[in-house]
C-alpha cells in the first residue's frame, strides 16, 4: 500500500505540500496541486481519517441532535444535512435523545461530543443551560433548526405565520366552526413549534371574533395514529366544527382517516388543513401549509461549514424560510354556505 511519503517522492515535493494539496489548504500551486493529486491517484493513495483529524485537530464529523429520528420532518432534515456535509468531506453522526415517553427525552452530555465532532446542529430541541455551557465549554460552533439557541446561527420557519395562514384559509372559505388538534404538555423534548401553533391558532381566531370551545382544542403527540385516536370523541358528537386544523400534516391525515370511518365526507362534512406538506400529503390530496425541510436542513449545514471556516459566509446568521399555502381537496366551503351548484 502507497504511503504519503511514495506520493511525495514520485511528485517530486515535500510530504508536507502533499498533505496541504490534498487537504485543500493554500500554499500550493494549481499545478503542484493537480499534479499531486494525479500521482496520489496513479499510486491508489488514500489519506488515513484517523491521521489527518490527529494532524489538523479536527474530525470532520458533525453532530445532529434530534428529540426523535422516527418522525418524517426529523428524516429528512438529517437527509439533508448529510448531503450538504457530504459535499464538503464532512459527515454526520446521529444522537437520537428520544426517551421512552413523548413528553421526555434523553440529556446532551460530554461523553457525546468530546474529540468525536467539530460542531453542533439541533434539530428543533429546546436545549437547557447546562446543555449549552457543555457545547461552549468544548469550543464546538452550534447551528439550531425549527428552536432557537440564544446567540447561535438558527434556522427554521415562522410557525406563527404558518398557522395564521392556514385558519385564514378556511375562514375565507366561510368557516366559523373551526377546531384544532396538536396541544402538546409544556416539558415535551421539541415543545417550541406546538406552543407557537397553538397560540397563533387561538390568536387568529380571537382576532377574527370567532369562538373556540374547550373541547375543541385537542391534545395529540403528533402522530397519525394519536391524532386519529384523539379526535374520535369530538368528530362523532352531536357538536362538532365544521373544519379542523391540525399542527402538522401527519395529525391531519390521522384526522381525515377517522372522518372518514365516522361517515363524515371530507370536505363536505368537515375540512382538515394541516401544516408541513408531508411526504404523503400530495397523493393524499391534504391542503397544507408547505415548509421547505430540505432547504432548512442544507442552510443549517452550509452554516455550520461557514462556522468551521469550510466556506466564506454566504447567509445571514438567522434564515427564516417562506411557508406557502397548498390547496387541496381537503378543504372546502362549509356545506351551510357552500355555493349552489348552476
Amino acid at each position: 500500500m502507497s504511503t504519503i511519503t511514495d506520493v511525495a517522492r514520485v511528485a517530486g515535493v515535500s510530504v508536507a505540500t502533499v498533505s496541504r494539496a490534498l487537504r485543500g489548504l493554500d500554499r500550493v500551486s494549481p499545478a503542484t496541486r493537480r499534479r499531486v493529486l494525479e500521482v496520489a491517484e496513479e499510486l491508489h493513495y488514500v489519506a488515513s481519517p484517523t491521521a489527518t483529524s490527529l494532524a489538523s485537530g479536527r474530525t470532520r464529523v458533525v453532530a445532529v441532535v434530534a428529540p426523535f429520528l422516527s418522525r418524517w420532518y426529523f428524516a429528512t432534515l438529517v437527509s439533508a444535512i448529510e448531503k450538504e456535509l457530504r459535499a464538503h468531506d464532512h459527515h454526520a453522526i446521529l444522537f437520537d435523545l428520544e426517551d421512552e415517553t413523548f413528553d421526555s427525552r434523553l440529556p446532551l452530555t460530554q461523553n457525546m461530543l468530546w474529540k468525536r465532532v467539530d460542531g453542533v446542529i439541533s434539530l428543533d430541541v429546546a436545549m437547557v443551560p447546562d446543555e449549552v455551557e457543555l457545547v461552549d465549554r468544548l469550543g464546538l460552533p452550534l447551528v439550531a433548526i425549527g428552536s432557537p439557541v440564544p446567540g447561535r446561527p438558527f434556522v427554521g420557519i415562522d410557525d406563527r405565520a404558518a398557522m395564521r395562514t392556514a385558519v385564514e384559509h378556511l375562514v375565507a372559505l366561510g368557516h366559523e366552526r373551526i377546531g384544532y388538534i396538536g396541544v402538546v404538555p409544556q416539558n415535551v423534548a421539541h415543545v417550541r413549534a406546538p406552543q407557537d401553533r397553538l397560540a397563533s391558532f387561538l390568536a387568529t381566531m380571537d382576532d377574527r371574533g370567532l369562538e373556540v370551545p374547550d373541547g375543541w382544542v385537542l391534545g395529540s403527540d403528533w402522530t397519525a395514529d394519536a391524532a386519529a385516536r384523539d379526535c374520535a370523541d369530538l368528530l362523532s358528537g352531536p357538536d362538532r366544527p365544521t373544519a379542523l386544523v391540525a399542527a402538522s400534516d401527519e395529525m391531519a391525515i390521522g384526522v381525515r382517516e377517522t372522518a372518514r370511518r365516522l361517515g363524515l365526507d371530507v370536505p363536505r362534512d368537515l375540512s382538515v388543513v394541516g401544516i408541513d406538506d408531508f411526504m404523503l400529503s400530495e397523493v393524499l390530496g391534504l391542503t397544507t401549509v408547505r415548509q421547505d425541510v430540505t432547504a432548512q436542513g442544507r442552510a443549517a449545514a452550509a452554516l455550520l461549514l461557514q462556522a468551521l471556516g469550510e466556506d466564506p459566509p454566504a447567509a445571514p446568521a438567522e434564515l427564516v424560510v417562506p411557508t406557502e399555502l397548498v390547496v387541496r381537496e381537503s378543504t372546502a366551503a362549509p356545506a351551510a354556505v357552500a355555493p349552489t351548484p348552476l
